[in-house]
């Protein structure tokens, strides 16, 4: 055996030795060397992203931005989704400021999608806008039979996981809901100060615009009736209160081609109050498009708790009806 042979044949016994396959790959995270030689063909350049199989489960492995480490994911694809895997590459590696993955095309990929769906086809992983090629390893296409056994096992497994983890959960989103409930709380507590002060004051000036407009037809009563019955009469005044009257039509159709809203009362006190409510707000920077976003976030968060806090006790009355009977 000539000085190539023995050569080769040292490779692949090294090989053996050390158990290395391009699709066997251990879940770890290190620095791995790479050897210059024609020999080694599963060696791939430190950059790219590989998919690969180990024992059913994807395991993607790819070099980490900041510790220019090789590391591989391993991935579920029943329950991963893209959302989840970003989120895991972000808390590896605090250097991984923006990332996202695109099809082959250029579209991006929901955050909702589940890996399974995604490792079907090619796609592009974008980590701090560098974009890098990523080739999933093509399946052998199931039978029809088959399909349709893997599709029951995978309900199957749903459903069991779902009995098993469901009330863990639904603690998790109940704690979850606590602090976010808090947490919005304590956001909107300052500006419910504020806001108290400026309706306080809007409805003041409110109310004492609606006493100027009562004295304002008292002094007009008693004008009308001075000169009705002191200084003219009623022939003369008469046409005078027909005018007055027909001017006050005039203001309030005016006022519905304005407003589109009908002259009552209680209309034009709310009016008049929100008119000074925002003007008082933008003199005090009272950001009530965030006050209202914060109210409707709070609103939504107490009736999920509600709904969450009601299936736990429907389950735990399930439960004890189960061991009495």
């Amino acid at each position: 055996m000539d000085f190539h042979g023995r050569l080769a044949v040292s490779a692949a016994g090294l090989l053996a030795g050390n158990r290395v396959s391009h699709f066997v790959l251990q879940v770890k995270c290190g620095n791995l060397k790479y050897y210059q030689s024609h020999l080694y063909s599963t060696v791939v350049p430190p950059d790219e992203i590989t998919v690969n199989y180990r024992h059913g489960l994807p395991l993607i492995t790819l070099t980490l931005p900041s510790r220019k480490e090789r590391c591989q994911f391993v991935v579920k694809p029943m329950s991963s989704t893209v959302g989840s895997f970003l989120q895991d590459l972000q808390s590896e590696d605090k250097g991984v400021k923006t990332a996202a993955i695109f099809t082959a095309d250029g579209s991006e990929i929901p955050a909702s999608t589940l890996m399974e769906i995604l490792l079907m086809n090619d796609f592009k992983l974008v980590i701090n806008k560098i974009m890098y090629d990523v080739q999933c390893p093509r399946k052998e296409k199931l039978s029809m039979e088959h399909a349709v056994e893997m599709d029951s096992v995978r309900s199957l497994v749903h459903r069991l996981f779902t009995a098993l983890h469901l009330e863990e959960f639904q603690k998790k989103r109940e704690h979850h809901l606590l602090e976010r409930i808090d947490h919005l709380k304590g956001q909107l507590q300052p500006l419910e100060q504020i806001k108290a002060g400026i309706e306080a004051r809007s409805e003041a000036k409110t109310s004492g615009l609606l006493w100027a407009g009562l004295a304002l037809l008292s002094v007009q009563g008693g004008a009308l009736a001075w000169l009705t019955w002191w200084v003219y009469s009623w022939d003369i005044m008469e046409p005078v209160t027909y005018f007055i009257t027909f001017a006050n039509s005039m203001v309030f159709f005016a006022y519905f081609i304005v407003t589109r809203q009908d002259y009552t009362y209680s209309a034009v006190k709310s009016r008049q109050f929100l008119h000074f409510f925002h003007k008082k707000s933008k003199r005090q920077h009272f950001d009530v498009v965030r006050y209202n976003k914060l109210k409707e976030d709070l609103a939504k968060a107490t009736e999920s708790l509600k709904q969450v806090r009601h299936s736990l006790s429907l389950r735990m009355q399930g439960e004890e009806l189960s061991e009495k009977n």
